[in-house]
């Protein structure tokens, strides 16, 4: 990634420092900044990003505005409610700031090829489930090349900043690939989601959310079968409320509330806008430090307690250790050798199943059979048709992918 230390490299330190301020403008104004989540925390990132000189954001989110939403995701007005968060954002921002360019997307990140990615030096992720957070911190793994030594090309490391929220608790980290924990390092630090058995709710129910989730799991199915339950209306949501509030009073159970109710079923936190204002802000200053060279980044996890059992407000920085057997950032490389007449189908039957192998940032062919015939055309193709007509490198640098591990191919020409 080229930040402004390198576009002002012959500058002499003294003269850097004194025009500093007017260099990071600059700076910031040619860079664009790729969002993922226009909710509660990508509403705040926006705007701070956009305020800070950022001239071109892009942002995704195939999610539409409801009217819950409108309490904290202030982007957004009762009229916009159906309407595409993306969209709306963009609007709102580029009304509001009109030096600022935000283009919207409305499909998942899976969606992209990966040359979308590699075009934004940084990317921040506002997003509120695991297996999303998951996929992106593996496409920023993917997009770092190697050179012949095997040794990182550092203008191929994109940065990823993640910020999440809960009620008035937040985090913010920064992912540098192979120099930081990646995500997957530290899932297994993730709180456990918290479940109730069956036999519990239905028999022997102690706490009240037992009551809520018998109310919910149990009699909207069997006296509401034809009616989905829609988390989001009073009349469907009143009801589970009031059944398991019969049933706490059978078991002489106290502590059934509405919002409590509201909690269990919808399974969340309630958001509270000064949390992911203040989140938002981190991200928006580390984005600022990579973009710029200016200051040091986060290293590289970041905890606000907003809410402390002990202390009442705090902060803790940590840093996440790399794990060296992590299926993501501790890439085996693989030698494989070939005949420059061999087909590419060769390395199918190399390889495991449900591989994907990808050149140049792109999906070069996959095993999956769902997606096979999109690549069937490459696969009778000689390595050195294909070098030929510029598929792959001479040295063909792959990356094989599965599920379970990322493996760097190099392929050597008998």
């Amino acid at each position: 990634m080229n930040s402004i230390l390198n576009t002002y490299s012959p500058l002499s330190k003294e003269t850097y420092n004194e025009y500093r301020g007017q260099i990071m403008i600059e700076a910031l104004s040619i860079q664009k900044v790729l969002v993922i989540g226009a909710g509660g925390l990508g509403c705040e990132i926006l705007k701070s990003l956009a305020l800070s000189g950022i001239k071109e954001i892009h942002v995704i989110d195939l999610d539409t505005i409801d009217l819950t939403n409108l309490n904290r995701q202030f982007l957004f007005r009762m009229k916009d409610v159906g309407k595409y968060k993306a969209e709306v954002a963009a609007e709102f921002i580029m009304k509001r700031i009109p030096s600022c360019k935000v283009i919207p997307y409305t499909k998942k990140i899976q969606e992209f090829p990966i040359s979308f990615y590699q075009e934004f030096s940084v990317i921040i992720a506002g997003l509120d489930n695991i297996e999303a957070r998951r996929w992106i911190n593996r496409v920023v793994i993917q997009m770092v090349q190697r050179d012949e030594n095997d040794k990182v090309i550092d203008e191929t490391r994109h940065y990823l900043i993640d910020g999440g929220t809960e009620g008035l608790n937040g985090q913010a980290r920064v992912i540098s690939p192979f120099e930081t924990a990646c995500y997957e390092c530290t899932i297994s630090q993730l709180p456990k989601q918290i479940q109730y058995q069956m036999c519990t709710i239905a028999s022997t129910p102690r706490l009240p959310e037992h009551c809520i989730a018998y109310a919910y799991e149990i009699l909207w199915p069997k006296q509401q079968p034809d009616l989905k339950l829609d988390k989001d209306n009073f009349d469907h949501m009143n009801w589970i409320y009031q059944k398991a509030l019969e049933r706490a009073q059978q078991f002489n159970i106290q502590g059934v509330t509405y919002k409590l109710t509201l909690g269990v079923v919808k399974n969340i936190i309630p958001a509270v806008a000064s949390t992911n204002a203040l989140i938002a802000s981190i991200c928006t200053v580390e984005c600022i430090k990579l973009l710029t060279g200016n200051g040091s980044q986060l290293n590289n996890y970041l905890q606000w307690y907003g809410q402390n059992h002990q202390t009442g407000i705090g902060i803790n920085v940590i840093q996440q250790e790399r794990l060296e057997e992590c299926t993501e950032c501790s890439i085996q490389s693989l030698q494989i050798k070939v005949k420059r007449n061999d087909k590419l189908s060769v390395l199918l039957t190399l390889l495991p199943q449900d591989i994907e192998l990808y050149c140049k940032g792109e999906i070069l062919i996959t095993n999956n059979n769902i997606r096979k015939q999109a690549f069937a055309h490459l696969l009778d193709k000689t390595f050195q048709e294909l070098i030929d007509q510029k598929i792959i490198d001479e040295n063909a640098q792959l990356k094989a992918l599965d599920k379970n591990k990322t493996i760097n191919l190099k392929v050597e020409y008998e």
